[in-house]
């Protein structure tokens, strides 16, 4: 496997969590309420799992190697581009907690907020994931030799050892059921 394999399969875990968070949202649109604790559950798979790990992997990793290489002007561009994407998912994540907490609260004022900022989330993270998958990861395969290739995927997993994939794949089979 390639490097970049290991993030487009993660890609495909947010996608499907991407599906039940837009169930939610039909349910908080349909229902004009929203159990704070879907929110909870949403929020730490972003953070955790799309984030910390995923963007960490890139970030940390990938985009590090990266800034090593003659990167031509349209990669640099686009990578400085997903780094400013992967800023604006964590902003839009914590104003979500902030308006989740409010309304916890009882400021059922906030409810429009908590759909605002999913539906924004579930609108940016497949355009971003796109990028990555079908622009920018291909591009970037072709400054690394096989070995460089091989050593990162190595560092990937050595990353993964330290998270939890396993409780989040739990989570997502279990609010899709």
């Amino acid at each position: 496997m390639q490097a970049r394999g290991s993030l487009m399969i993660e890609h495909r875990l947010i996608e499907r969590m991407l599906a039940v968070i837009k169930k939610g949202l039909a349910k908080i649109e349909s229902k004009h309420k929203v159990d704070p604790v879907f929110v909870d559950i949403a929020v730490d798979f972003i953070r955790i799992y799309a984030d910390r790990t995923h963007h960490g992997k890139e970030e940390d990793i990938l985009f590090r190697e990266l800034n090593n290489k003659p990167l031509n002007e349209k990669d640099k561009k686009i990578m400085k581009e997903l780094i400013e994407e992967h800023v604006f998912g964590r902003q839009i994540t914590k104003a979500l907690v902030e308006a989740n907490t409010r309304y916890r609260n009882g400021d059922d004022t906030a409810l429009t907020e908590i759909a605002a900022k999913l539906q924004t989330l579930t609108e940016f993270y497949p355009k971003h994931i796109e990028k990555e998958d079908k622009v920018f990861f291909p591009a970037s395969r072709a400054y690394f030799t096989d070995e460089e290739d091989q050593a990162m995927l190595a560092e990937f997993w050595e990353f993964d050892r330290k998270m939890i994939h396993e409780k989040y794949k739990s989570v997502v089979e279990g609010l899709e059921t």
